[in-house]
Formats: structure tokens, C-alpha cells, sequence
């Protein structure tokens, strides 16, 4: 390019440099957000920060510059993303109504739970548990298995027999 033309605050040697970069600029950007929509966002305020500081960009590191500055953004977000989960977060928590005792007395409770559940015999603690948690109806179940319908009636009442003997209804 020209001595005349290096002058990136001129609009012509912006617009070639655009040109020269921008698709290797959202291919990286690309590769670390995995999300076109933040890329193309990224490109576009790394160019601006170009703009904005044409003056002060020497003409031989614009590369460099541009690459550097979509990499720092692109980290300003990942922490900003942070701050704003871990904020939820915090929020989430400060809205619950539970005293601290509430909360451990349901730990203790899960812990119990977990440890009558795991003490069941396996046949049982299986339909319990495709039941329960994976909220499948005894025919599924039953055809999952390969027995009957009864027979997994028969199972989950003795599950639920031991587990209220334990713990009391669930």
C-alpha cells in the first residue's frame, strides 16, 4: 500500500484493512465463542476500537491490534458472564425463606433418603428408582424390564414399605 494510504483514519485505508482481516477475525473470535452472533459482535467493536483509535494504531501492528483487542473483549465477556451468574446465584439463594435449620434438617433428610434407597435390594431400588426419579409408569417400566405389570406393583410396594418404615410417607 502507498505511504499515503497508511494513514488508518483515512476511510479507504480502513475499509481495505476491514477487507484484509475481518473474515480471519471472526474465524478466531468464532473458534472461542462458538456462537456467530457474539463473533460478528466482537469483529464489529474490535474494528470500531480500530477506528477510535486510529490515531494512536501504528499501521504495521493493526493485525496485531485487532487480534489482541477481540481477545481481550472476548475475556471481558466470559467474566462479565461470570459476574452476572454468580450474581443470580447470590440472588437465588438470599430469596429462599429457609432458616439454616430448615436447610440442614432437609440435608439430613436427602442423606437419609439416599441411604434407605441404596439399602433397598436391587430389584426393588431399580423401580423405584425408574419411578421415582426417572417418572416412568409401571408399563414402561414393566416392558423396560421384561416382567409384569404386577410384578412391579409388587416391587414398588416393598420399596415404599421399607422406605416409610425409615423415613415415614415420601
Amino acid at each position: 500500500m502507498p505511504k499515503d494510504q497508511q494513514n488508518i483514519c483515512h476511510s479507504k485505508t480502513f475499509e481495505a484493512l476491514y477487507k484484509l482481516y475481518a473474515k480471519d477475525l471472526r474465524r478466531f473470535i468464532f473458534f472461542k465463542t462458538q456462537d456467530l452472533d457474539k463473533a460478528e459482535d466482537i469483529l464489529q467493536d474490535s474494528f470500531i476500537k480500530l477506528w477510535n483509535n486510529c490515531n494512536k494504531v501504528n499501521y504495521d501492528k493493526v493485525k496485531s491490534y485487532l487480534f489482541t483487542v477481540a481477545s481481550n473483549t472476548f475475556l471481558n465477556a466470559i467474566k462479565h458472564e461470570k459476574v452476572v451468574r454468580k450474581h443470580r446465584e447470590g440472588i437465588t439463594n438470599q430469596e429462599t425463606n429457609e432458616t439454616p435449620e430448615f436447610i440442614m434438617l432437609e440435608k439430613e433428610f436427602m442423606d437419609k433418603l439416599e441411604r434407605t434407597i441404596n439399602s433397598l435390594p436391587e430389584k426393588q431400588k431399580e423401580v423405584f428408582l425408574l419411578n421415582r426419579i426417572e417418572k416412568m409408569k409401571y408399563r414402561e417400566i414393566a416392558e423396560r424390564l421384561d416382567i409384569s405389570v404386577k410384578a412391579v406393583e409388587k416391587r414398588m410396594h416393598s420399596a415404599l414399605l421399607v422406605i416409610r418404615k425409615h423415613i415415614g410417607n415420601i
